[in-house]
């Protein structure tokens, strides 16, 4: 046990290196940081358990920051732990720097995920935690490690924060401790202007074992976390009653502590180097590890290779007495895309796009067994029962079975698959109407900026939910979702997969492209209703590309018709009228134009040549396919959100019949 006065000094070293970081950047949000260092300090200093010489180690704990502005405190924690240079932390914010505004996941320097919009953080938290006693129900106590996670009192605020608490309270998610750094003070008022909630009392009715201490107090944090670990049964929340700014000083060396100024903005000037020499630093020196400080992390990495290689020896001799589920947890933490036997698939002529899904998913579930699927208390309609069939729910104490029924609650569903894969060892995929996505674009967009391979799976994916209304049909939200096959990430790729299949043929071939993909989040986006198969003789294998040309289309079209999901069948019903005339008609179904725009120009020529006079339809806005169709082309979409009425009335009253794609074309080709 370290005496206090070497902690302290630790802490204050990180809030001298945070206050730093953000004054010499002139942006950033130092208070938070200053007020948090002593817990990050007993955790890292005491209580996690990671290896150093091997960041991936997978029985490692992790440790989830929510409130990424605090990123200062988080990477000059991992300074002391030699993951960032002095240097390093001095080009805080700044182009091309490992130390951005808010953390962005780097294994191998310690930051186990990227700091979103609040709330995000302490998700993904759980969703580690889930995949943690997955692992451990099939491993064994090789997969005994905790998840820690960091929340302010906005994450708190933020709605999602419900969603985790009851989740993991529900679940009893005894491997999770996360600490609460309540300062009560935010970016632009205190805390007592938004709420007046008893927090305590909140998680306590959610089934946590909830501890209150001063979170500025090493002994208190010592002794809660020492507490923590021993609780079975619930995940444990520490209240750590922080100082905001603690040991800030202004200009005229009064106290700077418990200040909304400190939030959101360097100290400045004289109170800045007031603040430093009251910390105990070197103002015209800052960047620096004081020797003590040194010492005390010297002496953790010591305890750490002791730790670990106990550990690794455990493990030696699990891998001896159980060398099939050793080669099971080097092959799912590989990340490697699991083997499937696709070609044994039999999809049933003519069936919605979400029973072929559900067909598909039966598959997986018993032969991809690192596989979690969650559904929004909706398995039975978005048909995820396919592979619930096949295994049953979590329960509290039992993680034997692969589904989490997330309940009515998509941005935390989705927030927890993408914690699952930040921890790994799990492929995660979770499904909900296609409405409904509008409650996850958070999420979504934080696992395309993570490359998490999540598999998002949306059905009742158009006005054809009929009698439900506008309410829940889907108009705009695929043109949403198929931006991000735009946006690129940072490694210069689609951001996203997205996949809409044409029938259930296409569905196993889009199924497989989305388990193949372990690189980008998937878009898998399902009808409700039936759709006739495509033409016999189509080779589905060439989905693969984005797009392509369906079989019986004419040589040297007058038109090519163009359109993915159940539109497809709509266009051949068309085209029967359209060659009654006379006139060449080729099909192309494409399920993903970011698929397309990634093959050669001499192929995307090909499919749709340039000049070529184009008819696309969609069930969604008419930008969905205008990329496809090009200048000479023209699209019917549907500019206006649904209506109420049986989905074959729809139909015919919005224009998606054979014959309005008759007339459409032969008005296009007068």
């Amino acid at each position: 046990m370290n005496d206090n006065k070497l902690m302290n000094r630790a802490a204050d070293n990180i809030r001298i290196l945070a206050a730093s970081m953000v004054e010499k950047a002139n942006s950033g949000h130092p208070g938070g940081a200053m007020g948090g260092a002593d817990f990050v300090n007993v955790l890292f200093s005491e209580f996690l358990v990671y290896d150093p010489e091997n960041p991936r180690w997978e029985g490692r704990d992790r440790f989830f920051l929510d409130p990424g502005h605090m990123s200062p405190m988080l990477y000059s924690t991992l300074a002391l732990t030699g993951k960032f240079t002095m240097k390093e932390l001095a080009q805080f914010r700044q182009w091309g720097s490992p130390t951005p505004g808010h953390p962005e996941v780097d294994i191998m320097r310690g930051i186990e995920n990227t700091s979103g919009p609040l709330g995000q953080g302490h998700i993904f938290a759980v969703g580690a935690a889930i995949a943690a006693k997955f692992l451990k129900a099939r491993l064994g106590d090789v997969m005994s490690q905790t998840i820690y996670a960091y929340i302010s009192d906005g994450g708190v605020q933020e709605e999602i924060s419900q969603g985790a608490g009851r989740l993991a309270g529900h679940l009893g998610l005894d491997n999770l401790i996360m600490f609460y750094d309540s300062n009560d003070i935010q970016l632009s008022t205190e805390t007592e202007a938004v709420t007046s909630e008893d927090v305590a009392k909140k998680y306590e009715a959610w089934n946590w074992k909830v501890i209150t201490i001063n979170g500025n107090d090493p002994e208190a944090i010592r002794a809660a976390l020492t507490e923590a670990k021993a609780v079975t049964g619930q995940p444990t929340l520490i209240i750590g009653k922080t100082v905001m700014g603690k040991g800030a000083r202004k200009a005229d060396d009064s106290s700077y502590e418990r200040n909304c100024a400190t939030h959101g903005a360097p100290l400045g000037g004289d109170a800045y180097i007031n603040t430093i020499k009251n910390l105990g630093g070197d103002p015209t020196n800052p960047f620096q590890i004081f020797t003590e400080v040194k010492e005390l992390y010297a002496k953790r990495a010591e305890e750490l290779k002791k730790i670990v290689a106990e550990k690794y020896a455990a493990k030696a001799e699990w891998v001896k007495a159980n060398p099939e589920l050793a080669a099971k947890l080097e092959l799912w933490f590989s990340g490697k895309a699991p083997k499937v036997n696709w070609s044994a698939i039999e999809q049933k002529a003519g069936d919605a796009t979400r029973s072929a899904s559900a067909k598909v998913l039966g598959v997986l579930a018993t032969e991809v067994e690192n596989m979690i699927v969650s559904s929004a208390d909706l398995s039975n309609s978005d048909k995820t029962d396919g592979f619930l069939k096949k295994t049953h729910a979590f329960t509290k104490g039992d993680f034997s079975g692969a589904f989490l029924q997330a309940g009515v609650s998509e941005l935390t569903m989705a927030c927890c698959c993408l914690g699952m894969a930040l921890h790994g060892g799990v492929i995660a995929a979770c499904a909900t109407f296609f409405v409904f996505s509008d409650y996850m674009k958070p999420a979504i967009r934080m696992a395309a900026l993570m490359e998490l391979p999540v598999k998002f799976i949306w059905t009742h994916d158009a006005f054809r939910v009929g009698e439900d209304g506008p309410t829940h049909e889907p108009v705009e939200q695929e043109a949403q979702i198929r931006l991000m096959e735009k946006l690129k990430n940072h490694k210069g790729h689609n951001s996203m997969l997205v996949l809409r299949p044409a029938d259930a043929e296409e569905t196993t071939v889009a199924w497989k492209l989305a388990m193949e993909n372990t690189s980008t989040p998937t878009a898998l986006i399902f009808s409700r209703q039936n759709i006739v198969n495509l033409p016999a003789g189509n080779d589905y294998s060439q989905a693969a590309k984005g797009a392509y040309i369906v079989a019986g289309s004419d040589e040297n079209p007058d038109v090519i018709l163009v359109a993915s999901g159940s539109e497809v069948s709509t266009l051949e019903a068309g085209a029967e009228l359209l060659r009654k005339d006379g006139v060449k008609v080729r099909i192309v179904s494409a399920p993903s134009e970011g698929l397309f725009r990634n093959q050669s120009k001499e192929y995307q020529n090909s499919v749709i040549p340039a000049g070529a006079k184009v008819f696309g339809l969609t069930a969604g806005l008419p930008v969905n396919l205008e990329g496809l169709v090009g200048a000479n082309g023209k699209v019917f979409g549907l500019e206006s959100f649904g209506f109420s009425a049986p989905y074959k009335v729809l139909d015919e009253k919005l224009g998606f019949t054979a014959q309005n794609v008759y007339n459409q074309v032969k008005e296009m080709l007068a």
